[in-house]
């Protein structure tokens, strides 16, 4: 019986993906193999030695301490492209709305209640201050081509937008679902220069962080709108104010509400609204358990933040065990391993190890049950972090 603990409400058609009676559900429980979390901070947790593994039922990991999780053998799944479609729509209702005052030209309606019959006239007559400008035929600039960027791109396409996309990771899976009108730049400052309104799809790390600022602004088109759906940290909120003030930057949609933003006519800002849809809550829960479930019973990883893409093709041996370990990328770890199995007189049917960075995971299949004994030598060999067997 596995324990799944967790630390916010997550969608039951998620949930409903763990058999019952092989799982048990709960945000108190004792000693959980795994968590599942939203938004719920973990920086500062004290995991109990159990957990194995934590499912961000969403894209951003920010409130989780991945680098500390990885030292102590926890995997940490997130779900890219869950909630893609739910961040690209909002996206294009950044686009229009930062094209047409129809928030601004709302206001001015609901001030001429009470003036009954003229209402129509006023509204007629009113309607000259509120002039906006089409889509088609501008130029859209996509930094980050990952599964929100590339929708976004390909959505922008279809409205009669010229798009160029940068992106120097750009993932072949990605390329593929590009349409083939989507222009991809060699530079930065190629989309930049180029682009009518810029919309950003990055995470927030050390090298992001603050990305939008006076030196990257000074090369973007004057009158440049932006739209950021994806990380209030990708943003100077100072510099972009000042650019709106001397006209460079046009008006700027954001998900990310800040008080210096606030009560701006040129600065739309919305409570992080970006996967704030039931149906993208329940890809996320649905992916994030399916994550959890793989890596428990069979010992794959997939989607990992932490770890290595890693899994075996063929099922663990009749009667046989799965050794999972976590372990640090450094020599002579497999020659551990299989001297350790070797003294046990244990056969090894399969092996696979993948490397992400200083980490490592490996999955040796052997034929027949790994005693305690000879599990204890595996964890206490040099540079190995976790070991856990899955038996058949």
């Amino acid at each position: 019986m596995y324990k799944i603990q967790t630390l916010d409400r997550i969608s039951a058609v998620g949930l409903d993906n763990f058999p019952r009676d092989e799982y048990e559900i709960a945000s108190e429980i004792m000693k959980p193999d795994a968590i599942l979390v939203r938004s719920h901070d973990m920086l500062s947790m004290e995991l109990d030695e159990n957990v194995k593994a934590v499912a961000r039922a969403g894209a951003g990991v920010n409130n989780i301490p991945c680098k500390d999780l990885a030292a102590k053998g926890v995997v940490v799944f997130n779900t890219p492209g869950a909630n893609a479609n739910a961040v690209k729509e909002l996206v294009i209702l950044g686009l229009l709305i930062a094209s047409r005052p129809v928030i601004a030209a709302n206001k001015f309606c609901n001030g001429l209640a009470g003036k009954g019959a003229e209402i129509a006239t006023l509204a007629e007559k009113g309607k000259k201050d509120y002039i906006g400008n089409e889509l088609k035929g501008k130029t859209l600039g996509v930094i980050g081509l990952g599964a929100i960027g590339a929708q976004v791109a390909n959505t922008a396409i279809e409205l009669g937008m010229n798009v160029v996309g940068y992106d120097p990771f750009l993932s072949i899976d990605a390329a593929w679902s590009l349409n083939h009108m989507v222009k991809h730049a060699e530079t930065l400052d190629t989309v930049l220069a180029k682009a009518d309104y810029l919309t950003f799809h990055v995470p927030e790390t050390p090298d992001t962080k603050g990305f939008v600022n006076a030196n990257t602004i000074k090369n973007m088109k004057d009158g440049v709108r932006l739209i950021n759906i994806a990380r209030g940290g990708l943003v100077n909120n100072e510099d972009v104010l000042a650019a709106i003030n001397s006209g460079k930057v046009s008006c700027m949609v954001t998900d990310f509400a800040a008080e210096e933003l606030l009560n701006n006519d040129k600065v739309i800002c919305m409570p992080h609204l970006g996967a704030s849809t039931p149906e993208a809550e329940d890809n996320c829960a649905v992916m994030a358990v399916k994550e959890l479930r793989d890596f428990l019973e069979t010992g794959a990883i997939k989607n990992s933040v932490n770890y290595p893409k890693c899994k075996m093709d063929n099922a663990i041996p009749k009667n046989g065990t799965r050794l999972c370990i976590a372990h640090k990328n450094v020599p002579n770890m497999i020659a551990q391993f299989t001297s350790v199995l070797g003294e046990a007189k244990l056969n090894i049917s399969g092996m696979v190890d993948q490397n992400r960075g200083d980490i490592a995971y490996c999955m040796i299949d052997v034929d027949g049950k790994v005693e305690e004994d000879t599990l204890n030598k595996l964890a206490a060999a040099d540079g190995v972090i976790k070991v856990r067997p899955i038996y058949a």
